[in-house]
Formats: structure tokens, sequence, C-alpha cells
């Protein structure tokens, strides 16, 4: 018993292990997150209905959206981004590993007569033929990923757009990771079920990695019969260290803002976006 719980509580070493599809794959745990998308009061999985509609807006202005421009939504969960900017006229392609947001992605665009093209897919392995004009990475999705991942999406990005095509994303920056802080909790039904239909035993470690500017939330679910770990990575960046990043895979930085809505970038915003044009 000992060692089991010094094995929940062991600090692994940045992004070493990757369980991205035991949270938006598991049938359990995607029902939980699609539930979240689609309630627009809250701003978890996606913002909220009066965020997207507003960053919809000006993303649909500042890149000049309309008839045939064509857009891939990496992360896209169940089309709230791809639906309404569809309905500006565009042909969007929607990327998502969530079977349960990609069916209700697909229903919703059916009914409405929308036209986009969903592929339930994890992002870092799509290919494809198209080429886009706009590529959108929101809800800081590119933090989760570990440094190679992240060079393997700027190259992808750059390969699939058009000349002079952008790259439009949001992360999270060192503001956000200044508040954040190490911490280890246990519940039965930790987080009111969210881990599993069945009484479990969740453990919850939260680790800072300083000089990485990392953060790990680390859960440890014990049910009656399997034990597992998943492991929540997100990177936290300055301005300075994304468009380093941005510049080594081919890319131009058009601007930084402190949201996907366009407000100015402040540099104590716990968010911003960058815009960057191959």
């Amino acid at each position: 018993m000992f060692e089991e719980f010094e094995r929940i509580n062991e600090r692994p070493e940045p992004f070493e292990f990757y369980t991205a599809g035991d949270l938006w794959a598991d049938e359990h745990t995607s029902a939980k997150m699609l539930a979240f998308h689609l309630n627009e009061d809250i701003d978890i999985s996606s913002r909220n209905a009066q965020f997207i509609n507003r960053s919809v807006e000006w993303i649909a202005s500042i890149f000049n959206i309309g008839k045939d421009t064509k857009i891939a939504d990496f992360g896209c969960g169940p089309g709230l981004y791809a639906k309404s900017l569809a309905k500006h006229e565009a042909d969007v392609t929607g990327i998502d590993f969530s079977r349960r947001s990609i069916e209700f992605a697909k229903e919703t665009a059916a009914s409405e007569q929308l036209n986009i093209k969903y592929v339930k897919q994890n992002y870092l392995d799509f290919e494809t033929e198209d080429r886009f004009d706009l590529v959108l990475m929101i809800m800081c999705d590119f933090c989760a990923l570990s440094p190679t991942q992240r060079s393997e999406i700027l190259s992808k990005f750059h390969k699939i757009l058009k000349p002079g095509g952008s790259v439009l994303l949001d992360v999270y920056s060192l503001a956000a990771f200044d508040k954040r802080e190490e911490v280890a909790k246990y519940g039965v039904d930790l987080l009111n079920g969210f881990w599993s239909p069945n009484k479990y035993y969740g453990f919850q470690n939260t680790f800072k990695y300083k000089e990485e500017k990392v953060v790990l939330d680390k859960y440890t679910i014990v049910e009656s019969k399997r034990t597992r770990t998943v492991y929540n990575w997100l990177q936290y960046f300055a301005s300075e260290d994304l468009e380093r990043e941005f510049v080594e895979a081919g890319f131009t930085i058009e601007g930084f803002y402190s949201d996907v809505v366009g407000t100015k970038y402040d540099r104590e915003s716990s968010e911003f976006a960058v815009i960057a044009t191959k």
C-alpha cells in the first residue's frame, strides 16, 4: 500500500506521459465534456456562448471571412466555432478525436445544411491535400502539447496553409502560471463523479515545473476493477517564447491579443492570442 501511494504522488518528467485520449475518448468522461461544451453559460471545454459569438464576429472581420474561405478548426469539439463560421459562408473542416463531439457536430451541420466537413481523428495525425486560408486552435489546446508535439503541429499548419494563410490560436500566459500552486487532493468520486459512473477514489496531484513553465494536474482514479492515471499537462508562455516557436516553423507574427475577441494585448492577462502568417 505504501508503494502504491508513492506511485500516486510521484512527480513525472514534463510531458513524460500523453493520455489525452483517456479524457476525450472515454465514454463517460466524453459525455461529461460534451455537456460542458454545450452549457452556454460556462467556460469549461468551450467558452461561453456570448464570448464565442463575439469571437466569431471578430474572426470574420479581421480575416475577411466570406464565401469559399477555407478554414481548418483543430480541436473543434461539437462545432461551436465551425458552425458559426460556416454561417459566414466559409468552407470549414473540423478535426477532433472525441466521437461523441464529432457525432453531435455532424448532426447539427446536417440539420442546418452547413458546409462543414468533420474528421474524427487526433489532430496530431491529421493529413489532407486541402489547403486552407485560416487554421484555428482555440481554448488553449496548444498548451496541452509537448514541445515536440507543438513543433509537429506548427509544421503541419505551415504545410496545409495557402501562401499568406494565417494561424489563430490562444495560450495561457506566465501571469496565469504565477497564480498556480502545487496541491494534493483526495476524495470519493472526486470532481462529483466526473471520472466514472461507478464509485471510485480519486487523487489529484498538481505539480508545478518552474523552469519549464509547465503545470501538471495528475489524476489517479481507483475503481474496484481498475486503476488509471490521467495526465493533464499545460504549458504557459511568454509572448517572446511563443513567437520563437512560430518563427522556427516558418511563420511571421502579425500580432498578439489578450484573447480571441481581439482585446488589446496585456502581459498580465491570464491568456493571450496570436496571429501568425505563412
